[in-house]
């Protein structure tokens, strides 16, 4: 439990610049300031770090507001000069603006967010040699200095959305966590606490799906002192969804005797990573007793942090959403991780965020992390009532769940793309996305066959619904979940000319145009562009084969029973037995493993995961 000292300075501390006003100004206004008037605002948030700057370290100041600003964040160095001047800000909900100062110099820097002589928020920064070390609790895994509200949400969010910052057409992938935590440019807090935490060998994480936004929560909570939590949940058995039966957080006492650092880097890999599975995040929508809660539909909830749980167990964590343009479609991406430690990012479309309304699977869907609160020096995570009720909340929602899948599906374009789309442009971002899910599985299939490659021997094939989640080397590098995903993505791409035919509402048909015939005009653009894509796979020999997206559409049946690591590349694409694509293949799956994927390939052919037995 925590001290008295440290309760005192829960309801103390005040680490950012920011307030809550009981009405909102005017959108886009800002309040007026004095030239030397720098205190606490309202319309925006600013964090510094390192905790304690320092000369010999950078000094990344992080400005956020959670609506639109026309603001400059400005830093000024000690002797007034200006020493970093961002003029737009980033991102949009939150909006944020990142200033680094690669060397300061010993003084007081003044962050500044406004424009003219109106100010949303400002903050001095002392930076001195003389550091005044962190003493850590030793009875608690890290000390819980600050509360979650709503601009601890919004920096959040800011840091999530930094941390997997690339170009819109980049397909960015890595292999862990900790590969993206170590590096300076992507995490404004790297090395916040001084501890040279992250540099060198860093922390050593590379969390599965379920794990990475459980790990993302953690860390951030950790380099702020806020509190953080976990479930102890089951998986859902014998047509029941997930249950969660009790409940950790940050102030239990470290297993071991171990230094700041390291009891962290042992609670995230042993006591969090060994706890949460694929059922922690779909627990039931209106369940109390959860670490996760649905939301609304809308730009303000579906942001950087916000957490997707499918209905069969993968999940994902929302990292940028862009407005819809005059040129394109609005724009959602999100990452997850593999078991083979890759984490990749991805775009929102419905091939790779699968929705079901089933309650024996329990409550898929976008999901935000429980706030937990200090309560009489315990702390414990808000219920959906109290949520309701939170001034800087207030968003827990059944609503996804209302009208069923095609319902879901419907509002998250409408959300994301506003004004109704040319049908010919959605559907090559349609096929985009489908491109991009294939590549991904490229590197799944390749990292595969490096392991068959270096570890002789049949991988066991589990049985029955185990199949889609186990452990191991088939839980590593067997791709039937992915393969799932990807036969439901392709069902979607060639059923897009149909679906625009038969809802023509919900798209901009040129004048003139029947439903009919701009369904033609889309299968003939369908057959161009599957027919132009090409991605290429290095076979059993070493030799690199081409294939075309039309290729991949065409073996949707072979697909079907391709997941199998012990079946050689070429199988794995769908080669037929009888081409020259095949002819380098030297290794199949045993005939017990051929018999258990004949036995279930209804539920590929079926687009089904069967339930947990």
């Amino acid at each position: 439990m925590p001290s008295s000292r440290l309760l005192a300075a829960l309801a103390a501390c005040s680490w950012l610049v920011a307030g809550h006003a009981a009405a909102e100004p005017p959108e886009g206004a800002l309040r007026t300031a004095g030239p030397e008037a720098c205190h606490d605002g309202t319309e925006a948030t600013i964090l510094f770090s390192p905790r304690s700057p320092r000369p010999d370290r950078p000094l990344r100041v992080l400005a956020v507001a959670d609506r639109p600003l026309e603001a400059t964040l400005v830093l000024h160095a000690p002797d007034g000069s200006e020493a970093a001047l961002i003029p737009a800000a980033r991102g949009a909900t939150p909006y944020w603006w990142l200033a680094e100062i690669a060397a300061p110099v010993a003084g007081v820097y003044r962050a500044r967010l406004g424009g003219g002589a109106e100010v949303a928020a400002c903050r001095d920064i002392r930076v001195s040699a003389d550091e005044t070390p962190r003493v850590p609790e030793r009875d608690v895994v890290w000390p819980v200095e600050r509360s979650w509200d709503r601009d601890a949400e919004n920096l959040y969010s800011a840091w999530v959305e930094r941390l997997f910052d690339d170009p819109l057409d980049a397909q960015p992938s890595w292999h862990g966590l900790g590969e993206i935590l170590r590096d300076p440019a992507r995490n404004v807090l790297h090395d916040h606490l001084g501890l040279d935490e992250d540099s060198g060998r860093g922390l050593r994480l590379e969390p599965d799906c379920a794990d990475l936004p459980f790990f993302l929560r953690a860390y951030f909570a950790w380099k702020l002192g806020l509190p953080f939590g976990y479930s102890e949940c089951s998986r859902g058995e014998r047509g029941g969804p997930p249950r969660c039966v009790a409940w950790h957080s940050n102030l239990e006492a470290p297993v071991g005797n171990h230094g700041e650092v390291a009891a962290v880097e042992r609670f995230l890999r042993e006591a969090v990573g060994w706890t949460i599975h694929s059922g922690s995040a779909r627990t039931p929508a209106e369940d109390d007793r959860t670490d996760l809660y649905p939301t609304r539909l809308s730009t303000n909830t579906i942001r950087p942090g916000t957490v997707y749980a499918d209905p069969y167990g993968h999940t994902l964590v929302v990292v940028r959403r862009v407005p819809q343009s005059e040129a394109a479609g609005g724009i959602l991406l999100a990452v997850d991780a593999q078991p083979d430690g890759t984490v990749a990012r991805k775009r929102y479309w419905r091939g790779n965020f699968l929705f079901a309304v089933d309650p024996s699977l329990g409550g898929p869907g976008f999901k935000r992390f429980r706030p937990i609160v200090r309560d009489d020096g315990h702390l414990h995570p808000l219920s959906n009532a109290e949520v309701l009720r939170h001034p800087a909340y207030g968003d827990f929602s059944l609503e996804q769940y209302a009208g069923g899948t095609e319902r879901f599906y419907d509002r998250m374009d409408e959300l994301l793309s506003p004004t109704p789309m040319d049908p010919a442009r959605a559907l090559v971002e349609t096929i985009e996305a489908l491109d991009e899910q294939l590549q991904a599985r490229v590197r799944s299939v390749s990292n595969g066959e490096e392991y068959v490659a270096t570890h002789p021997g049949v991988i066991p094939m589990p049985r029955g619904a185990a199949v889609f989640e186990t452990t191991g080397p088939w839980e590593d590098y067997a791709t039937p979940a992915r393969d799932l995903r990807i036969l439901i993505a392709i069902d979607v791409v060639k059923g897009f000319p149909e679906r625009v035919a038969g809802r023509p509402e919900r798209y901009a048909l040129a004048a003139g145009r029947t439903p009919a015939e701009v369904r033609m005009d889309l299968e003939r653009i369908l057959a161009q562009e599957t027919a132009t894509r090409r991605f290429v796979y290095r076979r059993s020999d070493g030799s690199e084969w081409t294939l075309t997206l039309a290729d991949v559409l065409a073996r949707t049946e072979a697909l079907e029973v391709a997941y199998n690591p012990n079946d050689c590349v070429e199988v794995r694409w769908g080669a037929p037995s009888d081409s020259a694509e095949s002819a380098t293949c030297r290794r199949r799956a045993s005939r017990d493993q051929e018999a258990l994927m004949a036995e279930y390939r209804d539920w590929f052919r079926e687009r089904r995961r069967p339930p947990r037995a």
